[in-house]
């Protein structure tokens, strides 16, 4: 899937190609007795959707080698997109979301396909897992010289960690304040979707510490603002873009910085209100509505935008100052302005 404004130069639909032939080759691997036909079920999650932001960056990471085009890092490239799989089936799970592009959710699917909500978890949760294991497989059998995988695997293996950590702390409620949210932005989202994948393309192309260095300035503050104004989108976005009710994050009372400034600013009234609705599972949306209004009467929802704005600029300036090629340079700035001024 190609995301609007975009430019894609065909890496989405390679991205998908590949996926789709290494999922072929697991198919048989299953066992044909085990019922819901859980393969057809991971494929259509896999391939349907997905705006392929990760295989995208890194590719370009290998291009801002000088590297040429090659299909073998497009395959490595798509191995991050069944990590990205395993972290949103289990992303779903732990928040409990009922959709994840605009269709149910894996453990809401196996939930009605079973009749049973305890099986459907727990069937996710494997599927998850399976992911997990097939972005590994996928990621050693890409077909570039083992010596530029073993190079970029610690990489790789990097971004696994900080994801999970990442989630960890979300889970945790530990990033109430501002600072503790900017942690879980930086690991959970900003480094695994744009810095950590330049990385791992850069690194399968041989790149030395000096160009990720460069990558890392410019990934980072994207990345931040990436996750940013996907906060955003996940309180006031439109659920017919996004794929997810608005009503999501605030039933969960997930501990966004949206929601980190707004608690750092409100008076004792907007502060009990707060309290009060932020995390009730039965929020319905004029309880939303008020959150809203109390995110956007604090000025949290206006400093934010201003956050992400900075984030932007300060990936752009270093963007500038990057020793990479002039189509690349080009290529990476027109993604940083999509991915900050999207909708969904």
């Amino acid at each position: 899937m190609t995301v609007p404004g975009v430019p894609s130069g065909g890496i989405p639909e390679r991205v998908d190609a590949a996926l789709a032939a290494f999922l072929d080759r697991q198919e048989p691997l299953w066992p044909a007795v085990a019922p819901y036909d859980v393969t057809s079920v991971l494929r259509s999650f896999v391939l349907s959707g997905g705006k392929r932001l990760r295989p995208t960056f890194c590719y370009w990471g290998w291009r801002a080698t000088g590297a040429e085009d090659a299909d073998e890092v497009i395959a490595a490239a798509a191995a991050l997109e069944l990590f990205h799989a395993f972290a949103l089936i289990h992303d779903d799970i732990i928040d409990g979301s009922e959709l994840r592009r605009g269709r149910p959710a894996l453990h809401r699917h196996f939930a009605d396909v079973s009749g049973g909500a305890d099986f459907g978890r727990h069937a996710a949760l494997l599927c998850g897992d399976l992911c997990a294991g097939w972005a590994e497989q996928l990621f050693h059998e890409c077909g570039l010289p083992m010596e530029r995988i073993t190079r970029a695997y610690p990489v790789f293996a990097a971004m696994r960690t900080e994801v999970i950590a990442g989630q960890y702390l979300d889970l945790t409620a530990a990033a109430r304040s501002v600072t503790a949210a900017l942690t879980v932005v930086r690991m959970k989202g900003a480094r695994y979707t744009v810095t950590r994948p330049l990385h791992i393309g850069a690194r399968l192309a041989g790149a030395a510490d000096a160009l990720c260095e460069a990558l890392t300035a410019f990934g980072d503050p994207l990345g931040d603002a990436f996750q940013l104004r996907d906060d955003v989108l996940g309180v006031f976005g439109d659920p017919r873009l996004t794929g997810k009710p608005v009503l999501d994050d605030l039933r969960e009372g997930k501990p966004t910085v949206l929601i980190a400034l707004t608690r750092e600013v409100a008076g004792p009234a907007q502060a009990a209100r707060l309290d009060r609705l932020l995390g009730d599972s039965e929020l319905d949306e004029s309880g939303a509505s008020e959150l809203r209004e109390i995110i956007v009467g604090t000025g949290a929802r206006d400093r934010v935008e201003q956050m992400i704005r900075s984030g932007t600029d300060r990936a752009l300036t270093a963007l500038d100052d990057a020793p990479v090629p002039d189509r690349v340079r080009k290529e990476l700035a027109e993604l940083a302005a999509a991915l900050v001024e999207r909708r969904h």
